[in-house]
């Protein structure tokens, strides 16, 4: 299972490393405890090897265990910060956002795409406006996303064929995107427009602006949204009042971005 286009001989491949990074991203919110067979099942490795894997895990710190079940332990965290702390995105991004997040008096976030979800980079909770929590290092599913959203809409054909071969839409409420054509004119509207707006497509009551972040290069390397409770603010005001200041923000991320020598892309 590889998950870049970045392709490297075969001598130089660590088969071990791939195999050890597959267990960790097989725990998740449905098993958040695994024995070796589930373990197996999920990454479709040996008994064996994922067995050494998860004691070697729990060796080193990320991993426990009790009476036969592992589980992940907080030391896992810190393989996602050393991620942020290394691009900078954190210093760079918050104060625009924070601004942003007084300016509108909601939430803002920034995410990157990872395979057929995104992942949260950095966030400014306002106010607690969904039923899960959401904190730097959780993952949703693209489609149903705004800012995944605009993320799948600045995709090459190439890697929007990848992702449309690897995902499975599913409904979270009546208005979640659920077909690949129909996704497809909405990412051609999105990418037209330079923003998306998706409501009530993830959960009830949730609506979400989002626009692309992008490198010295142009290509768009993150997005960043507002989201807020539908029945607070409407599809008018949230477009009117919030996405000239939402562009604003995203083109001063961008600008800083471009100039920090630490980031060349996310």
């Amino acid at each position: 299972m590889k998950y870049s286009n970045n392709s490297i001989k075969d001598a130089d491949f660590i088969q071990s490393l791939e195999r050890g990074l597959l267990v960790i991203q097989a725990f998740s919110n449905e098993n958040p405890t695994l024995t070796v067979s589930e373990a197996a099942k999920i990454t479709t490795l040996s008994r064996p090897t994922v067995r050494r894997i998860l004691l070697t895990l729990e060796s080193l710190g990320f991993a426990e265990s009790t009476d036969g079940h592992f589980s992940l332990t907080a030391r896992v965290l810190s393989l996602g910060y050393a991620y942020i702390s290394s691009k900078n995105i954190w210093d760079i991004a918050h104060p625009h956002m924070r601004n942003l997040a007084e300016q509108t008096g909601e939430s803002t976030s920034i995410s990157v795409l990872d395979g057929a979800e995104i992942v949260y980079v950095a966030r400014i909770p306002m106010k607690r406006i969904m039923m899960i929590s959401l904190d730097v290092g959780t993952r949703l599913p693209a489609y149903a996303t705004s800012m995944g959203q605009v993320l799948l809409a600045h995709l090459s054909p190439s890697e929007q064929d990848i992702y449309f071969n690897s995902v499975n839409f599913k409904s979270f409420t009546e208005r979640t995107v659920g077909s690949q054509s129909q996704l497809i004119e909405r990412l051609t509207q999105i990418k037209k427009d330079g923003w998306a707006f998706v409501e009530q497509q993830l959960e009830e009551g949730l609506s979400s602006l989002a626009a692309p972040i992008r490198n010295n290069e142009g290509k768009v390397i993150a997005a960043i949204n507002i989201s807020s409770h539908a029945d607070r603010i409407n599809k008018e005001m949230l477009k009117d009042n919030f996405l000239p200041l939402l562009l604003q923000t995203a083109e001063k991320i961008s600008m800083d971005l471009s100039k920090s020598h630490r980031v060349v892309r996310l």
